[in-house]
């Protein structure tokens, strides 16, 4: 008898980055996975794969979450966005980070930035404590948490000022 190994691949259209790819798949593949390996989007780190440290941090619809959690055929016809997508408030944390030095080795640095992204496009004016909030389910394994809070709080504060202008 033969053994029966589950549905096969299918085709999955997903929004990335403004983009529509269409990808064959199977059922179970993360999101993380089809983004790295079938599109060759590498900024989203694929460090735990189990949702423990965020490194794969990825916004769905707006919303950031972690890919190595997330089914590709779950987000069919949804807009996800990775850091290569870039965008004005994923340009202004780049620059933050740099500027203050928000960043030690740097693999965490994509899935803080875009954990950030999303908290700046819903609120404008975050300050320390919802920073860190956005960012507390991302690890740095270097520990340079002061720097990016230091780092998102900058970028919300310009974001602020020039909505102002």
């Amino acid at each position: 008898m033969p053994e029966y190994r589950g549905p096969g691949p299918t085709p999955i259209k997903l929004d990335v980055n403004g983009e529509s790819r269409l990808l064959l798949a199977e059922p179970r593949r993360t999101l993380l996975d089809a983004l790295r390996y079938d599109l060759g989007l590498t900024g989203a780190k694929k460090v735990c794969d189990r949702g423990d440290c965020g490194a794969c941090t990825v916004l769905v619809e707006g919303v950031a979450e972690y890919a190595c959690l997330t089914l590709a055929v779950a987000c069919e016809c949804k807009h996800v966005e990775t850091i290569e997508g870039g965008g004005a408030d994923v340009e202004a944390l780049q620059q933050a980070f740099l500027a203050h030095d928000a960043y030690q080795c740097g693999f965490c640095t994509p899935g803080q930035i875009m954990a950030l992204a999303a908290l700046l496009r819903r609120d404008g004016q975050a300050g320390e404590e919802q920073v860190k909030t956005a960012v507390a389910g991302n690890l740095c394994r270097c520990g340079a948490y002061p720097n990016i809070v230091t780092a998102g709080v900058a970028a919300s504060r310009a974001k602020t000022s020039a909505k102002a202008k």
